[in-house]
């Protein structure tokens, strides 16, 4: 049967996601040009550092190092400490071709990372918030402590590092940017600049869902996978907070020690130190139009010919998820840290997070879907699936959530997930321990089926394969996964980018990634893409689900007005 929409075009752009099928490219923009664009956020400061991923396989950098200054009252203090230790660097530059040094102040009072990041102007910028812990999530027993530092052990640094709440970043020190396939080379790449004894140097950033597919014209800043060590970076904890700044250098890969220090001195001029408070109730936009990517009509066909094929004579294939792309015209630009501040008030149980490469758009979401969490040796995991929305009343919404329980057709997807991270954390890991096997994750407009999972690695140099193996999930594409992600590359006509992929960060001793669900990519010009997706398996009405896609996508639409 003919797929009841036309195939995907190789890169359709921004302007083509609309009813009608146009498919206009935008053409790609510099920095500069970027500037000139209508919209109060298009402030970029643009100079890229040198790419990391060119440096392939190579060992650590020479220096790997984090100093710590004097602890300062208020961030306006501790920008004049680090401006002054910057400069004192020029003159004393390391012996080694390579390294990367963190410097950071203390400050007494705990800052807001948001209204930090929504004063600065330079570009990229990226953004990352923890969820709050889960009180189901079960322990894992640690054996063997060790103080060694082959990546074997667990630790034996002496002392447990504090968690920053949230980690807001401009500038890069070092990127990592590939057009291929996220593979094992560019992971060592990435770790050779993170050391284990230095926990706040991380590299943030997101994966494509489908490396392997045709780039569209609004995801091409990000290529296949974006990452970023910050130049300059704000940590907000509970009772404090640190303004840091990082420099990175590498003399094989043409940016040496004086290029290093010359433009993060660029970047740290254009650090204001005084944070913008910012309206977190709601966007003072409005909406002049709106078009889905599919139309209801071809949701329905698609969804109807995926349970065509679950049920037929492609027995293996139990499960297909299907998204779907809406575009919002609005009449004003839309500022995507205003859009983050918003949506960090839902947010207490979910992951919030922007990525924004310095000439591209801003990836921006709230996801409630761990994908794993690893330090030293301890992998967390959960799976995610089945929806329904809160109730009015504490009575509607428990009896909401009984029927979620209860539900055979949730239970079928939920267990599908959740059986098949199992599997797959049993092929790396040992002492794979499911608990709770089904509970309720209850979000502030939406509800779910939630199992947590927990497990040890043999090695950390098996992380590449737990990232490369729980991605993706059957939770955003399916299972078999081939086959699924087969279905969706054939009847999907948008670009998914990094909807659905891995968003997270790596560290030299920890790393964590969310599945970049509940999530949009804001433009440079009057739009904004917002993206949402439902699991097809046996016994699914497209009707049903497409009401799921408007209660997922609810939390952006709420934020926006519609034109009287």
């Amino acid at each position: 049967m003919a797929p009841p929409w036309p195939p995907r075009p190789p890169t359709p752009s921004l302007s083509s996601l609309c009813s009608s099928g146009g498919r206009m490219r935008i053409p790609s923009t510099s920095c500069a040009a970027s500037a000139r664009l209508v919209g109060r956020w298009v402030r970029p400061s643009c100079s890229l550092p040198m790419n990391g991923c060119a440096a392939g396989d190579r060992g650590a950098v020479g220096v790997r190092e984090t100093r710590a200054l004097p602890a300062a009252q208020a961030p306006r203090d501790a920008v004049g400490q680090l401006r002054a230790a910057v400069a004192a660097l020029e003159d004393d530059p390391p012996a080694s071709p390579s390294g990367i040094i963190r410097i950071e102040v203390p400050i007494r009072q705990r800052g807001d990372a948001v209204e930090w990041l929504h004063a600065q102007s330079s570009l990229p910028r990226c953004f990352f918030s923890a969820r709050a812990p889960l009180p189901e999530c079960p322990p894992l027993a640690i054996r063997g402590s060790s103080s060694s530092s082959n990546g074997n052990g667990d630790g034996g640094f002496g002392e447990k590092w504090q968690q920053p709440v949230s980690v807001a970043g401009v500038g890069s020190a070092v990127f990592f940017r590939g057009t291929e396939p996220f593979s094992l080379r560019d992971w060592r790449a990435i770790k050779r600049f993170l050391p284990r004894d230095c926990p706040l140097i991380r590299a943030y950033g997101a994966i494509r869902f489908d490396t392997t597919s045709e780039h569209s014209v609004e995801w091409e800043e990000f290529g296949s996978f974006y990452f970023i060590v910050p130049q300059v970076e704000f940590n907000e904890f509970e009772e404090s907070s640190i303004l840091a700044t990082t420099i990175a250098w590498d003399d094989s890969l043409s940016w040496t020690w004086h290029n290093a220090v010359n433009n993060l001195q660029s970047t740290l001029q254009k650090i204001s130190s005084c944070p913008v408070t910012v309206n977190n109730s709601t966007l003072q936009t409005t909406i002049i139009n709106l078009n889905h990517v599919p139309t209801k009509a071809s949701w329905d066909l698609a969804v109807t010919e995926a349970l065509q094929m679950i049920k037929g004579k492609h027995r293996e294939l139990v499960k297909i998820v299907l998204a779907r792309c809406s575009r919002y015209i609005t009449d004003t630009c839309i500022d995507p840290v205003e859009l983050l501040a918003c949506l960090r008030v839902e947010g207490q149980n979910a992951y919030q997070f922007c990525i924004q490469p310095p000439d591209g758009f801003a990836f921006v979401g709230n996801s409630p879907e761990q994908l794993f969490h690893r330090k030293y040796l301890n992998i967390s995991s959960e799976a995610l699936a089945g929806t329904r929305a809160r109730g009015k009343t504490m009575a509607d919404d428990f009896q909401i959530g009984q029927d979620l329980l209860l539900s055979s057709k949730e239970d079928n997807e939920f267990t599908i997930v959740r059986d098949s991270i199992k599997k797959k954390l049993e092929m790396i890991c040992d002492d794979v321990v499911v608990h709770p096997s089904k509970a309720l994750r209850k979000l502030p407009r939406v509800q779910h089926l939630s199992a947590q999972l927990v497990a040890r690695i043999r090695n950390e140099g098996d992380e590449f394969d737990i990232l490369n193996t729980l991605h993706p999930s059957p939770a955003v594409c399916g299972r078999p996964t081939e086959e699924a992600r087969q279905f969706i590359q054939d009847y999907e006509i948008f670009d998914r980018g990094m909807y659905a992929g891995p968003v997270g960060w790596f560290g030299g001793a920890e790393s964590e990634f969310a599945v970049g669900i509940r999530s949009a990519l804001v433009g440079k010009g009057h739009s904004i893409l917002v993206y949402a997706g439902a699991g097809i398996v046996e016994g699914t009405n497209p009707s049903f689900e497409w009401d799921e896609l408007d209660l997922k996508a609810s939390q952006f639409a709420k934020l926006l007005r519609y034109q009287a």
